[in-house]
């Protein structure tokens, strides 16, 4: 018998065992009825967001991020070529809820006409951090784009750390996640420590939050800033589990737990149970490690925030940043009902959050944070005009550093290496590369808000309020966005000093640029 006769053989073999098993199994109706052939059926939906990314979708049909936003995001980081020609694709005169954005004819600040323009600039914070309430460590972040909380355990190493040297390359910060500070986060980018349920990398043998191991880890890494997480986007109200196959070494000593024992994060905390102690708590972190702390949450009930802020105004004890999580953010794993419909997207829940803290007169004392979303310039400068002194990117960054949106984040499968523990997927992912390419995208995303300010007259993206956009309504109708969402005058903005400041740095970081002469009859 020839070769290929035993390859028909065993081939066929193969398909008569697969054939007998699918109609002795009574798991699968479908493969019972249709033996062999069922199979189809099941690749073809486990290779479907492949097919649809690459084959079937339209431009703007994907989600959660289009093809054209990744896009932007993969030519950004690449340095490559991110402009769109031949118009926008767009549907904008019958997508309801659309923003749109109101340039001037004549602005204060006048942009360079330049390609490069803004690309080295570091676009800070109008506001400065803790200055408000005398934080001894306050500072001013030099970075309106900043790296999401995005966990050691959640993402590899190899993505932490090239989140964490894209991070200094581009002079921003980098959010911890509530997994502790591991060796892969200390490659030069500055910190925000995050605090979780769990209390990781603060806490004793018992799982009970440890003061003095707080106070030793941030005197041992660039921690700039304390966020206390009370929930996230993508499982808010939920607590957390990492099975136990993950728990590697280096994760347990990063989180202070077993190896190989489950991971668990409860969903409440145990240091604080109403508004008022959670006030009690934040001063506490503050006066013993002299950092900035704030809060991070999603938004549902109010009654939390009216509180808060009642108890802000009476005591004098207060939060020096709030960092508010759209519903609609999603590099936590949670059931489908958590994904798709607990908490508020970002620009409804920030916009009521900014309201309350604003109607009792502390928006210019807080600096707010936004997430969910605002990687992309069109978002974030509505978040800017909302109210928003500094931006989170997470599945931004993802992108950035080779995510293809395969959504195998929470099965350990990541084919690039980056939501994953398979040290095998991990090894592709090589840090020093996909850093560069981290801080490209970030300074790519930095320039657009500037330009989009720029257009709009002013110096800065914090300066751009809620006049300057609009949302359409239907394809005959606009709301101006303070109307959409209720707000006062000059809400939205930093406060008159912060805003003189800010213009005064700008003006020194980014250069005006300007016309040729006029011509001597040119009226004056």
């Amino acid at each position: 018998m020839s070769w290929v006769s035993r390859a028909a053989a065993a081939g066929l073999s193969a398909v008569a065992a697969v054939a007998a098993r699918d109609l002795l199994q009574r798991e699968h109706t479908l493969l019972r009825n249709f033996p062999v052939l069922g199979h189809a059926r099941y690749l073809i939906e486990a290779v479907g967001p492949e097919l649809r990314q690459y084959l079937v979708a339209g431009n703007n049909e994907e989600r959660p991020f289009t093809r054209d936003q990744r896009r932007w995001v993969y030519a950004s980081a690449k340095k490559q070529n991110n402009y769109f020609g031949f118009g926008t694709d767009n549907d904008l005169e019958y997508t309801a809820g659309y923003p749109v954005i109101n340039h001037r004819t004549f602005g204060r600040a006048v942009p360079t006409t330049n390609v490069h323009a803004g690309s080295e600039v570091r676009l800070p914070c109008a506001k400065v951090l803790g200055a408000a309430r005398g934080r001894p460590q306050t500072f001013r972040p030099s970075s309106v784009v900043n790296v999401s909380a995005m966990s050691f355990g959640s993402l590899s190493g190899r993505a932490v750390e090239a989140l964490n040297r894209g991070a200094a390359l581009a002079g921003c910060l980098h959010n911890t996640g509530e997994g502790g500070v591991s060796v892969h986060h200390r490659h030069g980018g500055e910190l925000v420590y995050q605090i979780g349920t769990a209390y990781f990398g603060c806490r004793d043998e018992h799982g009970r939050f440890d003061l003095a191991r707080l106070k030793d880890l941030v005197a041992s890494a660039p921690v700039r800033a304390i966020e206390i997480k009370l929930s996230q986007g993508a499982k808010p109200g939920l607590g957390g589990v990492l099975p136990a196959a993950k728990v590697s070494a280096e994760i347990a000593a990063a989180r202070g737990v077993p190896e190989g024992v489950d991971c668990i994060s409860p969903s409440r905390h145990a240091e604080f149970s109403d508004p008022d102690s959670l006030l009690d708590w934040v001063e506490l972190l503050a006066a013993e490690t002299g950092l900035p702390v704030g809060i991070k949450s999603a938004v549902g009930d109010m009654g939390f925030w009216h509180e808060l802020t009642d108890l802000m105004t009476a005591t004098g004890r207060g939060v020096d940043f709030v960092t508010i999580d759209g519903g609609e953010g999603g590099t936590g794993a949670a059931p489908l009902i958590f994904t798709d419909s607990v908490s508020l997207p970002f620009q409804l829940g920030f916009a009521r959050v900014y309201s309350v803290f604003a109607r009792a007169g502390l928006h210019e004392q807080v600096v707010f944070v936004g997430g969910g979303k605002l990687g992309l310039p069109d978002n974030a400068v509505v978040a800017f005009a909302l109210g928003c002194d500094l931006v989170n990117v997470a599945r931004e960054a993802m992108l950035a550093i080779g995510c293809i949106q395969a959504q195998k984040c929470h099965t350990d499968t990541c084919p690039t290496g980056v939501a994953t523990q398979n040290a095998w997927l991990a090894h592709g992912l090589d840090p020093a590369l996909k850093s560069v390419r981290a801080a490209a995208y970030i300074a790519t995303l930095r320039r657009d808000l500037l330009k989009v300010a720029e257009a709009c007259g002013v110096e800065h993206p914090g300066l751009i309020d809620t006049s300057a956009v609009e949302v359409l309504t239907g394809r005959t109708a606009s709301r101006p966005l303070r109307e959409v969402y209720d707000y006062e005058p000059e809400w939205g903005l930093p406060s008159a000093a912060d805003r003189v400041e800010i213009v005064r740095l700008m003006t020194a970081e980014a250069p005006q640029g300007g016309s040729a002469p006029p011509s001597p009859t040119a009226v004056g």
